[in-house]
């Protein structure tokens, strides 16, 4: 299906490619923001795990000092800029701090953490965006946290993570969601130009039918079809057996009409035969040539609805060869040789044998009024023409007279036998078949 023409294929390929790459963006889109969600509530969690175990490890002594009791277990807490920090502030009376990283983690090495100066209730948790060591970007918890009993300030308890921690594993998902999308939708591409070539497979066929019904291989569409294409192929050969009716019918009727004309046309000659004189003469090559344009007609008429009807065919060789057996036999007293140089088994004439032969008889016929000793008759298949070539040893055709030969009632020499019918038969006939008559130098 080419350029200007809507293609069914195309146009299905692109409805599913649209759907498919719609519901992978929607399902990446999806998948992604859940991972994600995920991701933030465990690092969350997480932050709040080590802020629950500070406080758990948190102490004062008797002077209202805040120490630790055991340091918290996480490795990472002990390696300097691992991105994963705590550390405690003492706050004075207002709540403003009275002195920043009384206690901190190791990771945080000789640095702390600002925090922004709010004023959070006791125990509740509030988080903040803030830059850790070394400018790395940090996503931050904090709480206050009293002594139960006893003097003492109020402390901030921190706890931090560098936001690297969080990101890194959601940029290895997205690339493993992509790759697995990606595979996914390659798939289903697959699977869909799969389907609709199988599913347009039915028309494929058709169209293979159609053609061999257009070259004469078969007069009717066959097989079995899907049920939404199984309508179509019965209307087709509903059609083509009405033509093929149609065309008997005209047939029947045009050798009716040629029957009931012939009649009295014989009648007008037996009758001119009987007389003498100019008028009689006249009456006479009046009827001949009636009867030769009857005849002519006749037969344009018979070759228009053969090649209307689609499936008509015939072997071209046994019509040459039978045809040239004919001719040889009629030409035996003149020792003109008629002989079939090249004629393949396979070919065969796209029509009604009966065309082939007035086609070929004619030519036969002309050739052998002018031809000395022989003419060749030669048959091939190029492209997906026939070509039949009829040469003969005769004089020739002068260049200039031939598109007026082909022309009906015009003959090459007044005193040769004949109606001047003959190539201009044969021209129509092959018009009529989608073909040519051309006439050249031997």
């Amino acid at each position: 299906m080419s350029g200007g023409r809507s293609s069914l294929r195309l146009r299905l390929l692109l409805g599913t490619l649209v759907w498919i790459l719609g519901s992978i963006g929607l399902t990446g889109w999806l998948l992604n923001s859940l991972f994600s969600q995920h991701l933030s509530r465990q690092f969350h969690a997480e932050l709040q795990t080590h802020l629950n175990q500070l406080a758990a490890s948190l102490e004062f002594d008797e002077g209202g000092q805040a120490v630790l009791s055991q340091p918290l277990s996480d490795p990472r807490l002990v390696r300097p800029y691992s991105g994963l920090y705590w550390q405690v502030d003492r706050l004075a009376d207002g709540q403003l701090p009275a002195a920043i990283a009384v206690l901190r983690s190791r990771s945080l090495w000789d640095q702390a953490l600002a925090v922004p100066d709010d004023r959070p209730a006791d125990g509740e948790v509030h988080r903040h965006a803030v830059s850790g060591p070394n400018g790395t970007p940090l996503l931050m918890i904090e709480r206050l946290q009293r002594p139960l009993d006893g003097p003492g300030p109020a402390v901030r308890l921190i706890v931090a993570a560098d936001e690297a921690l969080l990101g890194e594993p959601l940029q290895r998902f997205r690339g493993m969601l992509l790759a697995a999308l990606a595979l996914a939708a390659a798939g289903l591409v697959g699977a869909a130009v799969v389907q609709v070539r199988s599913g347009l497979r039915p028309l494929n066929r058709l169209r293979e039918e159609l053609g061999q019904l257009r070259e004469g291989r078969r007069s009717s569409l066959g097989g079995r079809y899907p049920s939404e294409v199984q309508p179509v192929v019965d209307e087709l050969n509903a059609v083509l057996a009405r033509n093929a009716e149609f065309v008997d019918r005209a047939r029947s009727q045009a050798g009716n009409l040629a029957h009931a004309v012939k009649t009295p046309l014989s009648v007008m000659a037996n009758a001119a035969a009987a007389e003498t004189g100019p008028l009689a003469e006249l009456v006479g090559s009046q009827v001949v040539l009636a009867r030769q344009q009857i005849d002519h007609h006749l037969a344009r008429a018979r070759a228009a609805a053969a090649a209307q009807l689609s499936g008509q065919r015939c072997q071209l060789r046994p019509a040459v060869e039978g045809l040239i057996r004919l001719m040889n036999r009629l030409c035996a007293e003149r020792e003109l040789q008629i002989v079939l140089t090249a004629c393949p088994e396979n070919l065969v004439f796209r029509g009604e044998a009966q065309d082939l032969q007035e086609m070929l008889g004619n030519l036969l016929d002309n050739a052998g009024k002018w031809a000395s000793r022989q003419i060749s008759v030669d048959a091939a298949q190029i492209g997906s023409e026939l070509c039949l070539d009829v040469d003969d040893d005769g004089p020739g055709i002068a260049a200039g007279q031939r598109a007026e030969l082909l022309q009906r009632g015009v003959r090459g020499d007044e005193h040769s036998p004949g109606s001047g019918l003959g190539l201009a038969i044969v021209d129509d006939l092959a018009r009529l078949y989608g073909g040519r008559l051309e006439l050249l130098d031997a």
